[in-house]
């Protein structure tokens, strides 16, 4: 009998051939926003991982929306005409189903490379980031502006036409980011919102911002593909945000149309309580997905696939997301469907002999 995470999975009009993600992962290796040819051979060998979704990295509404100068955007017909390339060559090669991240950096960006020197902001060529206080993310960071009313229209507008653009891409998924320490997660936590408007304050209020940008890419993305958005859980930090307030933006999501909500945590500064360990997120995306009744997908160091199997088959959770594991293992779902000798369609017909199918 085969296992619940190697069934599919319909949403709306979109059919998932498992439950199995590929996350988001960002390169850091756009040109003018735009994916070089590193992005055509990374997301190639990702697609053919036997996963039922691929999820193209966190890609910003707008430059000043940029984490470094490297980022994937789109926000206009260049950037269109050449991330519709990238999704096309995909698609030609696998059959897998593709989404697309959607963000804003906020005071998390104008920084440099990761590789370069990590969690460091610009020296040279930087720019004024936006925040909805002007609350430095670290003690040697610089001060974000303050967004005014203006700038928040501004920044919906942005998100408006992206979401506008992500439809021509004939992709069949998107997703809102707003966590890891990005704009909307900015406006969503106390720690980093300190607003005395409409936008700040108490909880409704935090996650107004949030539910107007929902709201725009609700009204211009298709009702028959797939509509998402990655929230925190929690911060891990005293008087942060915590499952009662992600609860509640889960609910809200629900309302205005969302699909599913994909359950992270932590992102917003570097020092926090939270201890590393393996499945960190599940416990928050169990009890989310209980209280408001809606797909949820996880991840979180959550390698082990005995366990992923589990909380699938406990109906925990709706979808698995890895990032790591697809680098370190690329086959590990090939090597799995291996043992169960299940008549499945997942593993190329070239490479049958392989896992004795």
């Amino acid at each position: 009998m085969t296992e619940k995470i190697f069934s599919k999975l319909k949403i709306n009009e979109v059919t998932f051939k498992n439950k199995f993600v590929v996350s988001p992962m960002c390169q850091y290796s756009s040109k003018d926003g735009n994916p070089i040819n590193w992005h055509y051979k990374h997301l190639e060998n990702l697609a053919n991982s036997g996963a039922g979704l691929l999820m193209i990295e966190a890609t910003a509404v707008e430059k000043k929306g940029k984490i470094t100068h490297s980022d994937m955007c789109l926000e206009n017909s260049n950037n269109l005409k050449n991330l519709k390339k990238l999704v096309s060559h995909v698609q030609k090669n696998s059959d897998i189903k593709i989404g697309l991240q959607i963000s804003h950096s906020g005071r998390k960006g104008s920084t440099e490379l990761p590789w370069i020197k990590p969690n460091s902001t610009l020296k040279k060529k930087s720019w004024k980031t936006l925040s909805p206080s002007p609350i430095k993310r670290e003690y040697d960071w610089p001060t974000p502006k303050e967004m005014n009313l203006i700038d928040i229209k501004t920044v919906k507008r942005k998100f408006s036409i992206t979401s506008k653009l992500a439809k021509k891409l004939n992709i069949d998924c998107l997703e809102l980011h707003m966590a890891h320490g990005y704009l909307l997660h900015q406006f969503f936590s106390p720690i980093s919102n300190k607003r005395n408007d409409k936008y700040g304050g108490n909880l409704k209020n935090r996650c107004r911002f949030l539910i107007e940008v929902a709201e725009v890419v609700r009204k211009n993305w298709p009702k028959n593909k797939v509509l998402g958005a990655r929230i925190t859980g929690v911060d891990w930090i005293k008087k942060g945000i915590n499952l009662k307030h992600s609860i509640y933006l889960t609910k809200q999501l629900k309302k205005i149309g969302f699909d599913y909500v994909c359950v992270s945590s932590g992102g917003l500064i570097s020092k926090t309580d939270f201890k590393p360990k393996p499945n960190f997120n599940y416990a928050l995306a169990k009890k989310i997905k209980k209280s408001c009744k809606i797909k949820v997908r996880v991840g979180g160091m959550l390698d082990d696939i005995n366990f992923a199997k589990k909380i699938i088959n406990n109906n925990d959770v709706d979808l698995i997301s890895n990032a790591r594991k697809y680098i370190y293992e690329p086959n590990f779902i090939l090597k799995e469907l291996s043992k169960l000798n299940p008549k499945n369609k997942i593993v190329p017909n070239q490479y049958r002999r392989c896992y004795k199918i």
